[in-house]
């Protein structure tokens, strides 16, 4: 199969054809990613190019790796990130800027970002920042927060990347009123994180050329069919019409695959298979309003743009609603690949253009061998109704899409998650048609999709509407019709059945309102109603996607520091250009080994059961299979501190590991695996929500408990008291690199080698040697860099570490464990699920006198780390109030669910969302803002916490009044309340959160590290140490302090692998502590090192390093090992309920904005502003980079990222389609962030530690959403005492700005009161929320 890669040509053998590119590349060329593997994520991200002999033009898109089918590339040129630029060669510009403009952390998804921006350019030379931002659409981030990112592709633009003021051209810097030049006494204040004079030039005439020979096998007028014959499977790639025709006649069940983003999940996903598959090497294109069935999406968007610039707007009104859809249907690289015909004929009942093209009457064109046919594509097409199938041996041709008309009203609308890259929760594509010249309904159409097993057709509701006036009367009738018409059953896939319900309304009234407007615009007798009230008109404005802007502020470097000396520079990544070329080495990029074998897991479908058998027989009968692996093989012990590496007779949760099969490939492994037949018998109880453990009393903690004052007494002298519980749902790692581990067995003496991702060496050395029986020191574990962590390779990689040396000993080969997306989601589980229970007493002004707060967390089956998380919980209960009677108490429940286990924040994100909650509820009660409450109970000067620990909140003072200022807050607050007033079905919100985080952990030994650090002869030196790199740049930071103290520049400093044999025992890297106890490590052996070469440079003041090396050797000694045995000193005694528990505290304040859609429950984040005490920053770029993604992660922890569970344990989501993580769409169009200068003597350069606690001041989100739902419940009349659960996803927005039971006879109400203001309590609703898969 000839086709290209990187411009060498490539042909495959037949039996060696993997199905995607992915598997290929992963052997040949290790800089594509594989993250997700079914084309959410980005991470495989490559350029197809592809020459079209009829216009004898080079077309180049971006496509998933892991989707597209290699026997599709036939002709075409594919270009990966290794062909675009490398370090032995020469880096490319978009390589170089995504580096030094720090959009790369732990870099496992920069190529990916490389390849979007790339192709691109390649497109675009000088692309618009619009531009930039739908290209990085369908790539995923969990580190950067993407701001970065954007900026770097940014630097392409032709337009000027400075901050500009909307509207006004002028830089925000150059206004007096927002100068930021210096922003605190004396400190100097920097706002560029890189040099823009240091990139080279972008010459976009001197990229690779298309190769010839493709042109020339494109031009060849003989084609002939291609066969591939694999091992299964054969897949004939037709490259006429006529022949495809006479293979449909041959093969009628054979699908015919074009993009593959149907079929090929299918395959993955839902074990479909096909022994045949179809292709055509042609794409069939048409011209005006007939679109040839193999468009891809992408150019169906191009083809439609081009349309409706040319044609009248009264004849574009479905290609207009296409296009709106198109803008957000998946990411750029589905897009590319999926096509129009496959999208047709496939019938998802999530279609976001089915619904629409049905709606604007388009009609479907067939062909067979027996001629030519045309059906509709309505309602029949869209249900499967028999008569309306293809018949096997037919093709769709094209699609015709007839102009719209004068009369006639076409509108698309959809509701998902997120903004773009998401299934929709409901859409919809309607349509009308009114006699000329009136407002009388001639046809009506109506398609609903994601409320039924197919796309859904109201066309009984329709019929019964025909010959009706548009008015708010039909509405009525229309919506009591839908509903009644379209039935969700309770039990529906997918759940939320009320607000499905609701949607269907809702996005009818849409329909209506612009259908209303566009009639008042064309005959003025229709004017009147609704339309008199512009507050209503803003329910048809979508939110837009825009590009962020903002502002980063830091300390300048003091002009007196040695130009040498990187210390409070922003210093690139010391990995990023590798992470931007590919070439940063990760575990699945290491060779393969000789005589290698693959894992893969087989998991308990139960959540507690007793195992009656395993069955392997025709498991061990497969092809490539070597062995299985159970309990019975684990020479030591299988259940290490209480957690359990492979069940035994009993599985605790759905998800667990019963065995494993090891095979030649990893997809002979997890073949076999579904073979492995395993009989359960149910168990009693079954414990799946926090709610149940506590009826059951099953726990997996003592209880740890905080107090101070008189609680009890305190209740009895407050004016008011308030009770609530609030839920804070649980929250997915979504590392884009998942758990891989590489486990190599020696010949002697029992060792055992092992690489793989972790922010724990020592834990995983401990579980092995355990699991192995052999002493510590047979076991090495290496670690070079992970692609993200975030607390879930802190001890999971332990577990599976063990899983997999038990493997290896057993088959005593080499063994290479990648769990895909979806098991790792299922088996390492993430945050814990929080419930809050509240009371507090407050006197009507405001003053918090008592507070009472339980918190209980779902641990899981085993103990994890859940006991730390809960002393983390209940030590940072109160945040930043002093309540003087405050008694908080915590517990870990054990329930049915994979052991959740830490995450960034260690527990604090969840806790501080209920203190915040309660902060709102009295703010409510006492008829104040919460911003008013929060000031009035702040902390205000030096004083104790509750567990007695004396601290100086000066910091977290100035963060808060600099916030305030800087932000506009109170401006801002006054304009969204005059918004507010004008816009009945949008409100803006906005919230000012402060916070008091305490960095590290309260137990000393926890608190230690230690560092080796080699002088070589030539004046080289190599630092290791036992921190972990995982993106937040601990290695770079590492380098900064080594060359302040051997004052060398650090091109002389090479940081190593971290390795349980160069530095053993060290504690995980985790808590912010990375830096302080790691860089006071480095710190100190080097300073104990330039001591001793102290009486050589006093000798020879003026020479050079080089030369006071050469003359040390023999003379001393210029390798050292230092430990800090003991680190930060911290205690907590939990039996006096006080102690010095942490080594220091950490300030902040973040300001957001939000509109929010009330109709849908959608929402825009508006604008973001951080104030951080990060003292002196080490390296601001990282920093700002920690904060910038910390911020983001939380923020989805609050919104977007929902956890589905069922009520028998099993996890639905369990990937990019089901669970959301934010995307470039999400974050704030305008973030600004600034670093607050404190002192922190404490810590190495009075620096702080940065890397969690920002995660919790993405609530300001939250409770701006908050704050705008309370608006809408206020002018409706609803209390505005209300609890809105995290996440805050579109179901509970929308269900708790109006009732769902009465939405459509609420509305005929509203219309009237709101232009009379009169009747108010008959809107009086109360509402408490819906809570989905409390857990």
């Amino acid at each position: 199969m000839p086709c290209s890669v990187n411009i060498q040509m490539v042909h495959c053998r037949n039996s060696n054809v993997p199905f995607s590119l992915t598997p290929f590349l992963a052997v040949h060329l290790t800089g594509t990613k594989y993250s997700c593997g079914e084309g959410g994520c980005g991470s495989c991200t490559v350029m197809v190019s592809r020459y079209n002999p009829k216009n004898k033009k080079i077309r180049h898109y971006p496509v998933t790796a892991c989707l597209v089918p290699i026997c599709s590339l036939y002709g075409a040129a594919v270009t990966t990130v290794e062909g675009v630029g490398s370090i032995k060669t020469r880096i490319h510009p978009v390589q170089e800027r995504l580096a030094k403009c720090h959009g790369t952390q732990c870099g496992f998804c920069s190529p990916g970002m490389v390849m979007s921006i790339y192709t691109l350019l390649r497109n675009h030379p000088e692309p618009t920042p619009d531009q930039i931002t739908k290209a990085l659409g369908g790539n995923l981030c969990r580190c950067t927060g993407y701001r970065l990112i954007v900026e770097s592709g940014k630097t392409f633009c032709e337009e000027s990347t400075a901050c500009q003021m909307k509207g006004s051209g002028k830089c925000c810097m150059d206004q007096e009123e927002n100068c930021i030049c210096i922003l605190f006494c004396f400190v100097e204040i920097c706002t560029k994180l890189y040099n823009e004079d240091e990139f080279q030039p972008f010459d976009p005439s001197q990229e690779p050329i298309f190769p010839p020979e493709l042109i020339r096998m494109a031009e060849d007028p003989n084609k002939r069919r291609l066969t591939f014959q694999g091992k299964r499977t054969t897949w004939i790639t037709s490259v006429t019409l006529s022949d495809l025709l006479e293979l449909k006649v041959n093969f009628p069940q054979a699908p015919l695959v074009m993009g593959n983003t149907e079929v090929g999940p299918r395959i993955k996903f839902e074990d479909e298979f096909y022994p045949l598959t179809l292709s055509f090497y042609s794409t069939i294109l048409f011209s005006g309003v007939t679109i040839g069935a193999g468009y891809s999406l992408a150019q169906l968007n191009d083809a439609l743009g081009s349309i409706v610039s040319e044609q009248p707007k009264e004849k574009t009104k479905t290609y207009r609603a296409l296009l709106k859809h198109l803008r957000t249907l998946a990411g750029p690289q589905i897009r590319n690949m999926a096509t129009l015909g496959g999208h047709v004929v496939s019938r998802p009942n999530y279609s976001d253009l089915n619904p629409i093209l049905a709606a604007g009457n388009a009609i479907i064109n067939l062909i067979s061998k027996d001629g030519e046919r045309q059906i509709a594509l309505d309602s029949k097409f869209l249900e499967r109704a028999p008569e309306a199938n293809l018949k096997s041996e037919e093709i769709v041709l094209s699609v015709s899409i007839p102009h719209s008309t004068k009369w006639h009203f076409v509108s698309g609308m959809r509701l998902a998650q997120c903004q773009e890259n998401a299934f929709a929760i409901v859409n919809a594509g309607m349509s009308v048609k009114f006699e000329d010249g009136t407002d009388t309904i001639k046809d009506l159409q109506m398609f609903y999709g994601s409320v039924g097993p197919t796309v859904v057709s109201a066309s009984q509701t329709c019929k019964q509407l025909i010959g009706r006036q548009w008015d708010d009367q039909m509405l009525s009738d229309a919506c009591r019709l839908v509903l009644d018409e379209i039935y969700i059953p309770p039990a529906a896939e997918g759940g939320m059945v009320e607000y499905r319900r609701t949607l269907i309304i809702s996005l009818l009234f849409k329909f209506y309102l612009k259908v209303r407007r566009g009639l008042n615009k064309m005959v003025n007798d229709f004017s009147g109603g609704l339309e008199a009230q512009e507050k209503f008109m803003s329910a048809l404005e979508d939110f837009p996607i825009e590009t962020p802007q903002g502002i980063q502020m830091f300390q300048c470097v003091d002009p007196r520091q040695p130009p040498q000396d990187p210390v409070g520079h922003p210093v690139m990544h010391q990995s990023a250009i590798k992470h931007a070329t590919g070439e940063a080495v990760y575990i699945d990029d290491m060779p393969p080994i000789a005589q290698e074998l693959f894992l893969a897991p087989v998991t308990s479908t139960r959540a507690h059961a007793k195992i009656i058998s395993i069955d392997v027989s025709e498991a061990l009968a497969l092809p490539g299979v070597v062995d299985v692996i159970t309990a019975e093989d684990v020479p030591g012990d299988n259940n290490p501190q209480e957690e359990i590496l492979y069940a035994q007779n009993e599985v605790i949760c759905v998800g667990q590991i019963i065995c494993t099969v090891a095979a030649d490939t990893h997809a002979h492994a997890k073949e076999a695996a579904k073979q492995v037949k395993i009989t359960y018998e149910d168990i009693e109880p079954r414990i799946i929500t926090i709610e149940q453990a506590l009826e059951h009393n099953s726990f997996l903690t003592a209880e740890r408990k905080i107090e101070q004052g008189n609680v009890e007494q305190a209740f009895k002298h407050v004016d008011q008291i308030i009770e609530g519980e609030v839920h804070v749902e649980g929250q997915e790692h979504f590392y884009m690199e998942t758990q891989t581990i590489l486990a190599i067995p020696k010949e002697e003496d029992k060792e055992m080698v092992l690489h793989l991702g972790m922010q724990y060496p020592t834990h995983v050395q401990d579980f092995v040697a355990t699991a192995l029986n052999v002493p510590r020191s047979r076991i090495a574990c290496h670690m070079r860099r992970a692609g993200g962590a975030f607390g879930g390779k802190a001890s999971k990689p332990a577990l599976l570490g063990a899983i997999t040396a038990v493997a290896a000993n057993k088959t005593g080969r080499p063994i290479r464990f990648i769990l895909e997306r979806g098991d790792d989601m299922l088996i390492t589980a993430g945050r814990h699920p929080l419930l809050g229970k509240y009371k507090i007493g407050f006197m009507n002004n405001g003053v918090i006198k008592s507070a009472d707060v339980e918190y209980y967390v779902n641990g899981g089956c085993t103990p994890d780390e859940s006991e730390l998380v809960v002393d983390i919980i209940v030590l940072k209960s109160e945040n930043t109030y002093y309540i003087p009677n405050f008694r908080c108490r915590g517990r870990a429940c054990k329930t049915n669910l994979p052991s959740n286990t830490a995450f960034r924040g260690f527990g604090f994100p969840q806790s501080t969302v209920v203190v915040e909650a309660y902060i709102t509820a009295v703010a409510s009660q006492c008829n104040l803002s919460p911003e008013e409450i929060r000031e009035i109970n702040m902390y205000k000067r030096i004083s104790k916490t509750a567990y007695k620990d004396m601290f100086n909140p000066e910091p977290l003072r100035r963060c808060w009044k600099e916030c305030l200022e800087k932000s506009s807050f109170y401006a801002r607050k006054q304009a969204a309340e005059e918004f507010n007033k004008k816009n009945y079905w949008k409100k803006k919100g906005l919230s000012v959160i402060p916070m008091k985080f305490t960095v590290g952990i309260p137990y000393t030994y926890l608190n230690q590290a230690a560092a080796l650090v080699h002088i070589y002869l030539d004046g080289s030196v190599l630092v290791i140490h036992g921190g972990c790199e995982f993106g937040q740049g601990l290695y770079t930071k590492m380098v900064q302090v080594a060359s302040r103290e051997l004052n060398i520049p650090s091109s002389y400093i090479h940081p190593y692998e971290t390795s349980t044999v160069t530095v053993p025992n060290a504690v995980f890297t985790a808590a912010s502590m990375g830096t302080d106890t790691n860089g006071k490590a480095v710190q100190n052996a080097c300073q104990i090192l330039m001591a001793r070469l102290q009486p050589i440079i006093r000798k020879n003041p003026k020479g050079k390093w080089e030369d006071w090396v050469n003359h040390w050797w023999g003379s001393a000694f210029i390798s050292l090992l230092i430990s800090l045995l003991r680190g930060y000193q911290t205690n907590m005694d939990w039996e006096k309920e006080e102690g010095h528990a942490f080594p220091y505290y950490l300030y902040g304040v973040s300001c957001s904005e939000v509109e929010v859609d009330c109709l849908t429950g959608a929402h825009k984040l508006l604008r973001t502003d951080i104030f951080i005490d990060a003292a002196f920053s080490i390296n601001p770029a990282l920093d700002i980079g920690q904060v910038e993604g910390g911020f983001i992660q939380g923020m989805g922890l609050y919104t977007t990222e929902e956890l589905k569970y069922s009520p028998e344990g099993v996890l639905y989501s369990r990937g990019t389609n089901d669970y959301k993580i934010p995307a470039v769409a999400e974050i704030p169009e305008e973030f600004y962030v600034t670093f607050v200068r404190s002192q922190n003597p404490i810590a190495i350069y009075s620096s702080k530690g940065l890397g969690e606690a920002s995660m919790f001041l993405g609530s300001s989100v939250f409770f701006a959403i908050q704050d705008a739902v309370t608006a809408a419940r206020r002018e409706r009349g609803l209390t505005t005492s209300f609890t809105l659960n995290s996440p805050a996803t579109p179901e509970l927005i929308r269900m708790n700005c109006m009732d769902q039971l009465n939405t459509y006879l609420i509305w005929s109400i509203i219309w009237k009161v709101s232009v009379k203001q009169t009747n108010k309590n008959n809107l009086k609703y109360q509402v408490t929320g819906s809570h989905i898969n409390r857990i």
